[in-house]
């Protein structure tokens, strides 16, 4: 088997992230996914700088394992092939505005109608109802939008994003969850469902224990750059050559700590004996913290804490962490040949499965690469593609 999801057809109807990002997890898993592209321009993410050998980064990152056609859904041929693709497929991946694929004809009850077995994933910003479902969304405005951005950064600062779009890439995520879960249900019913994934719930669901503790509390949580509200020492602070992630959870740590760092006196200083002192003294106690950890570079902090076991490690570059020995040996990072890239690299698989492993079989389609063979598979003859093709269809 080339993964657990062998034998399942994915019609990936999505563009940007989110929704490509799922696509690409069941291709990962082992579905023959379908992406399909408007002729001529294709996944607006085809065109975000930065590219390699003039293809984009961006849209090399979550579109490997795919077969890529192009077809134009404003065409009425163009939404029949569309139908004709979904009639064969087990899953739909959309994100297009509310309304859009009604228009399409390609709607959930359009495809239910002709495929009662059909799973059929909806990725929104806000949600096909209530008063923001017209609303459009992008990861920066739904960081703001579901507080995150509220608690990221320095205080005293201004807000900043995440680094990443955590919250594009946790609704992919969400997205592929709700489908193996529709899965399992079609397995006992033979039928499938719509399946409703947002960028709002998705960033809402990350806010967890702050959501909770302001809900008992009635406390709007403030930035704390990388502190933690919870537990002291937790933070990056600096060394002699860099930064250090230290995370002192409980008070049996905050002595082996303590024995490391030579601080024997400050071990039972009633302003840092418990934990709850600490977060009480937190500014005193990073001070102490500070000129200490500054006496020796980040990894040799990290070598001594580790083997007292204390959780730390230098805060890593990109460069540091896709060279790091446990990444590679996870194959977290893989080499995939490509046509035009001869040295190409992307991240691994991050789901490993013993028996029924997924596998990278294919880099990201050019666009319309599959356009024939897909085509073909559905009974178009060489005339018949050609015709599409001057047409404008494909």
């Amino acid at each position: 088997m080339t993964g657990p999801l062998q034998g399942l057809k994915v019609l990936d109807l999505s563009r940007h992230l989110a929704g490509p990002f799922a696509a690409m997890t069941l291709g990962d898993l082992g579905a023959d996914v379908i992406k399909v592209e408007a002729p001529g321009r294709g996944d607006d993410t085809r065109h975000f700088p930065p590219s390699w050998n003039d293809i984009s980064t961006y849209y090399l990152s979550t579109n490997r394992n795919k077969r890529g056609v192009t077809l134009d859904l404003k065409t009425p041929r163009g939404q029949e092939i569309a139908r004709t693709l979904a009639a064969e497929s087990d899953i739909v991946i959309e994100n297009f505005r509310r309304g859009t694929t009604e228009r399409f004809n390609l709607g959930y009850d359009d495809l239910n109608e002709i495929n009662p077995r059909i799973i059929y994933a909806a990725v929104s910003a806000f949600g096909s109802d209530g008063p923001d479902r017209d609303k459009a969304g992008v990861d920066l405005l739904m960081q703001a939008a579901t507080g995150l951005m509220s608690i990221t950064g320095e205080q005293g600062h201004p807000p900043v994003r995440a680094g990443t779009s955590l919250i594009d890439l946790t609704c992919g995520a969400n997205a592929v969850q709700g489908i193996l879960a529709a899965l399992y249900v079609r397995e006992r019913t033979g039928l499938g469902q719509r399946i409703e994934v947002s960028l709002l719930g998705a960033g809402v669901s990350w806010l967890t224990y702050h959501a909770t503790a302001y809900f008992a509390t009635g406390e709007v949580p403030e930035r704390m750059g990388s502190h933690h509200g919870a537990v002291a020492p937790y933070g990056a602070y600096p060394t002699k050559d860099g930064f250090l992630v230290i995370a002192v959870a409980t008070d049996a740590l905050w002595r082996r700590f303590c024995g490391v760092l030579g601080l024997d006196a400050e071990v039972d200083d009633p302003r840092f004996a418990r934990n709850t002192d600490r977060l009480t003294n937190r500014a005193v106690l990073d001070e102490l913290l500070m000129p200490v950890l500054a006496q020796k570079i980040a990894d040799e902090w990290s070598e001594l804490l580790s083997s007292a076991g204390v959780a730390c490690g230098p805060v890593n570059t990109l460069d540091r962490t896709l060279s790091m020995p446990q990444v590679l040996h996870d194959e977290l990072v893989v080499d995939l040949p490509h046509p035009r890239i001869p040295d190409f690299r992307m991240p691994g698989l991050a789901i490993k499965l013993k028996g029924t492993p997924g596998t990278i079989r294919r880099p990201p389609p050019e666009l319309g690469q599959h356009n024939d063979e897909v085509l073909t598979e559905l009974g178009f003859d060489r005339d018949q593609i050609e015709n599409l093709r001057r047409g404008g269809v494909i």
